[in-house]
């Protein structure tokens, strides 16, 4: 039986969602997809996002509950060192205050990581002068817990990941073939004040039931859009395949992982790409995430969509097809 879903924004082309639950409402982060002419390419150029909106749920059930859209709360005009393409964010709580972390394309054309914040989940968020010292790539996630907040990041191809190694710029970007490692993403402690890194990203590995990280031509393996949730007491690291067009999920014992592949959240959706978020609200699991249906298959015109998740009683979750019948 076919998985309901529901487009939650079906006036505007909006990607992407990082959804969180605070006082017990649900606010959803999402890019904000528009038709800049740029034509496509590998770099992702076409992608050209310049804003965000933020969303909240009147009602306790996504399915049906009213979508408020609280409008436009921050913008790449805003941002003091901006360049161009305002892509993937999420946000965190920290004692009465927001944070927004975002990618932003700097003056040189490289991607670094930003921050803004705000007093209220809906914003208007105020960008700090200057990216995150020492960060690279595209696709925050946070993970709270027990008052520490890790960042997840990173994406190949133009999200630029395959120009670093431990942490360093290449002189020359390096992605693995064949039977290669591929390349991980990477997880981060963040400052107590949320405004930089506590330490230096480490990799997140993902590896098969052997214990053998993932390999490049693994259909499976990561290629971007880090989220990470907790389900009895596992952590769960889930990420977009992207030229495979997957979502999966891997499981581990603690925030670093390594993570143990168990499988597909989402088969291929109608456009290239595939991102999400995963969060308990209403006593129920859901997956926020997006395609291009509604644009007729412009996959730089994505819309927002969700739908229920599924576990089964060992902690595997239910594969969802990403195309309805």
């Amino acid at each position: 039986m076919a998985t309901k879903k529901r487009y939650l924004v079906p006036g505007d082309y909006m990607a992407d969602p990082s959804v969180h639950v605070w006082d017990g409402k649900l606010y959803i982060y999402p890019s904000h997809d528009w038709e800049s002419g740029i034509p496509e390419n590998d770099n992702g150029d076409h992608f050209n996002m310049k804003d965000y909106h933020v969303f909240s749920l009147n009602g306790d059930d996504p399915m049906t509950s009213e979508v408020i859209d609280h409008g436009k709360v921050l913008d790449v005009e805003d941002i003091p060192w901006a360049g161009r393409q305002l892509w993937d964010c999420d946000v965190a709580r920290k004692d009465g205050k927001y944070y927004m972390y975002f990618p932003l394309k700097d003056r040189n054309d490289i991607f670094r990581l930003g921050v803004a914040i705000s007093d209220s989940p809906v914003g208007p968020f105020v960008p700090q002068p200057d990216p995150v010292r020492g960060s690279y790539s595209i696709d925050p996630a946070i993970l709270e817990e027990d008052g520490k907040y890790y960042m997840y990041f990173g994406g190949l191809w133009g999200g630029q990941l395959q120009r670093y190694k431990d942490n360093k710029a290449l002189e020359s970007a390096y992605l693995p073939s064949g039977d290669e490692v591929a390349v991980p993403a990477r997880v981060v402690r963040l400052s107590d004040d949320m405004l930089g890194f506590a330490e230096e990203p480490k990799p997140v590995v993902v590896v098969d039931e052997e214990g053998k990280p993932l390999t490049a031509d693994n259909p499976y393996r990561f290629f971007e859009a880090s989220w990470m949730h907790k389900y009895n007491g596992k952590y769960y690291f889930t990420y977009s395949t992207g030229d495979t067009h997957y979502l999966c999920y891997a499981i581990g014992d603690n925030p670093y992982g390594p993570f143990t592949y168990k499988g597909v959240i989402l088969t291929p959706v109608v456009g290239w790409t595939t991102h999400h978020s995963i969060v308990e609200f209403g006593g129920k699991w859901w997956l926020f995430h997006h395609d291009s249906v509604p644009s007729g298959g412009r996959t730089w015109l994505r819309s927002l969509k969700v739908c229920e998740l599924t576990y089964n009683e060992d902690g595997t979750i239910q594969t969802i097809e990403g195309i309805d019948e």
